[in-house]
């Protein structure tokens, strides 16, 4: 009796019944119609109605299989919608679809289904959706459940109304090659997770965000965990909407493996008038927690205020290769009067009013009360190679808002304002670290700065700024226990330096020196060096004032000295050329390897050997002293 029913709809709409017993569905779309058909065992659970090239299928509750959608064809204005209660896999196999009339849906594909849904994009096939200029569609292709995108196709997808690929659940993809080329709200959009193994994402002319995962309530557990996982694959986006975020979480990004990322956005600030306080663009934005462990990214954000890489909570990085450019101006809005570059002094201006370029900003500093501040989050940086150049007024480099440890890998900055810089207390243990102001302090702490390790090379402007400085005014202490710190500018006076150090005073521009201790040799070349007051003729960061900008200090495990010239040969470059490290001695910076694990999240090991899963709190890092490798537990 069922069977019959189709005959009948195959009558009136054009809907046949295949003569095989199989759970399939072919639409084959040609112009404004489309050709309908339903297998054997399938048409028994489904209702099929069509105007034009308009079709929908609806599942029975009773439904005993998965069903394959097959879509193929071509249609100027055309849609398929389905709905149901059952898993399913929709095959886009070389289809071309417009959706213009909106008959069922304004989406050029819309599965209303709140489940599983494999989206095979058929390899070897190029496939294009359109979505309806007007509707109340959520996305040009809109998945209410899970949306699995898979196999060697290509999609390219149109949002008119407001996302390009939206699923109310998680999405997740392997292989395929998804292109947005336009949306009026995100490129792809989806409420629990986001997570890529492999294929391609490319992004371009979105109003909103690139890739935005959300979630609905404050629940970060199990699936509904606001995450982004990328663990393979390639992503280029281009934003250039107000305030756009590239790759936006409202819980953690998790990025590692073979992942090649690649941001771009230009949009200016806005002011927010339900938070009251001003946003700008970001090239990776998460609500929590950044996790980098491999790949490679290149961000650049050249609208007013644009950042980097932002989180609220705890950045770590312990393996990739990062490079980031920002060269916009601060954005400056304060509800009622926009500034796009705006260069006054904000020392007593409410944070929420102003938007700086950094480079990376992790962590909140938030005001409890008068003078008074609580801090979260922090900066944890393991390894890999990090490159940062900021342009634009007070635009740092590296900024935690709460504590910044460097255990390993290698850091160049080159910066408007303060390279790298902590509201809270600093630990260098390991690695290369080069960090150059043109404005303000190279490396500035609001607490201590503990350096008990690795290879330290920093630059402040010009007077009253400094190489390196802590925060003096509240008893804050620069304590040197190892490694070797070269600091043009100067290091603050309030200091503890617990290894041998000289100064010079007699340092000059654009010129190469060599520090040699024990069979070690180091070889800096210093940037354009002026002994002019500082910008404004003000004091330097948080840190303030309290040093010698004029002289520079060179401290190392033995006795250095310093000599004029590159005299290193075959010697290994760092920081962009700037710097040379001698092969031929026992010099080794870079002392602590750090992984995840699932089932073994914390493991240390220093030269090959095992510390074990659990490092006491007491853990101060690794350092260089006479020499020799230590690993310092009081």
């Amino acid at each position: 009796m069922k069977k019959f029913l189709i005959s009948v709809m195959a009558l009136v709409f054009g809907v046949t019944t295949m003569a095989q017993s199989d759970y399939s569905v072919n639409v084959v779309y040609s112009d404004d119609t489309a050709t309908v058909s339903v297998g054997d065992s399938a048409s028994q659970y489904l209702t099929v109605t069509q105007q034009g090239a308009h079709v929908s299928i609806v599942q029975g509750s009773d439904l005993a299989s998965e069903i394959t959608y097959n879509l193929s064809g071509t249609s100027t204005d055309g849609g398929f919608y389905m709905a149901g209660s059952y898993k399913a896999t929709v095959e886009l196999d070389g289809l071309t679809l417009t959706n213009v009339s909106a008959v069922y849906s304004g989406a050029a594909v819309h599965i209303q289904n709140s489940k599983r849904i494999n989206v095979k994009v058929v390899t070897g096939t190029e496939n294009t959706l359109v979505d309806a200029a007007s509707g109340s569609q959520k996305g040009c292709l809109y998945v209410k459940g899970h949306a699995e995108f898979k196999q060697y196709g290509t999609l390219n997808v149109v949002g008119n109304v407001k996302h390009a690929i939206k699923a109310g659940e998680y999405i997740t993809l392997k292989n395929a090659t998804l292109n947005v080329t336009s949306a009026a709200g995100d490129g792809i959009s989806c409420n629990q997770y986001f997570m890529m193994e492999s294929g391609t994402i490319n992004i371009s002319g979105t109003e909103d965000d690139g890739i935005q995962c959300d979630i609905d309530g404050d629940d970060h557990e199990d699936e509904n965990s606001g995450n982004i996982y990328i663990s393979g694959g390639t992503i280029t986006i281009n934003c250039a909407g107000i305030a756009a975020k590239g790759i936006k979480s409202a819980g953690d990004i998790f990025i590692n493996d073979e992942a090649v990322i690649d941001v771009t956005t230009t949009g200016k600030g806005m002011w927010d008038t339900v938070d009251l306080e001003t946003k700008a663009a970001c090239c990776i934005s998460a609500d929590r927690n950044i996790t980098i462990d491999d790949g490679t990214l290149t961000l650049t954000a050249t609208g007013s205020g644009g950042k980097g890489m932002k989180c609220d909570s705890i950045l770590t990085i312990s393996g990739g290769d990062i490079t980031i450019s920002t060269s916009s101006g601060l954005y400056y809005n304060n509800g009622s009067t926009e500034n796009t570059n705006y260069t006054g002094n904000t020392d007593h201006i409410s944070s929420s009013y102003y938007s700086s370029p950094k480079g990376i900003k992790a962590g909140l500093k938030t005001e409890v009360g008068t003078n008074s501040y609580t801090y979260s989050g922090a900066i944890v940086i393991h390894g890999g190679k990090i490159k940062v150049t900021t342009t634009g007024t007070n635009g740092e480099g590296i900024e935690s808002k709460n504590t910044l440890d460097i255990y390993g890998g290698e850091i160049y900055v080159n910066s408007y304002d303060d390279g790298i810089n902590s509201a809270q207390n600093m630990l260098i243990s390991g690695g290369y670290v080069y960090a150059h102001s043109n404005n303000n302090d190279g490396i500035d702490a609001n607490g201590n700065i503990y350096i008990n390790g690795g290879l330290v090379y920093a630059i402040g402007a010009r007077s009253p700024e400094l190489g390196i400085d802590a925060n003096s005014e509240e008893g804050k202490k620069v304590y040197i226990n190892g490694g070797v710190v070269i600091a043009v500018g100067g290091i603050e006076n309030s200091r503890d330096i617990n290894q041998p150090y000289i100064q010079s005073s007699s340092i000059s521009s654009n010129s190469w020196y060599t520090v040699t201790y024990g069979d070690n040799a180091v070889a800096f070349k210093t940037p354009t060096i002026s002994t002019g007051g500082g910008p404004g003729g003000g004091p330097g960061g948080p840190g303030g004032p309290g040093g010698n900008s004029s002289a520079t200090f060179i401290s190392a495990p033995t006795t250095p000295s310093l000599a004029t010239g590159n005299n290193i040969t075959g010697g290994t470059s760092f920081f962009e050329g700037n710097c040379y490290v001698d092969d031929n001695g026992n010099m080794v910076i870079e002392e602590v390897e750090y992984r995840e694990h699932i089932n073994d999240p914390r493991v240390f090991t220093i030269d090959g050997r095992y510390l074990g899963t659990e490092v006491p709190t007491t853990f101060n890092g690794i350092y260089i002293q006479n020499g020799k490798k230590h690993i310092k537990i009081q």
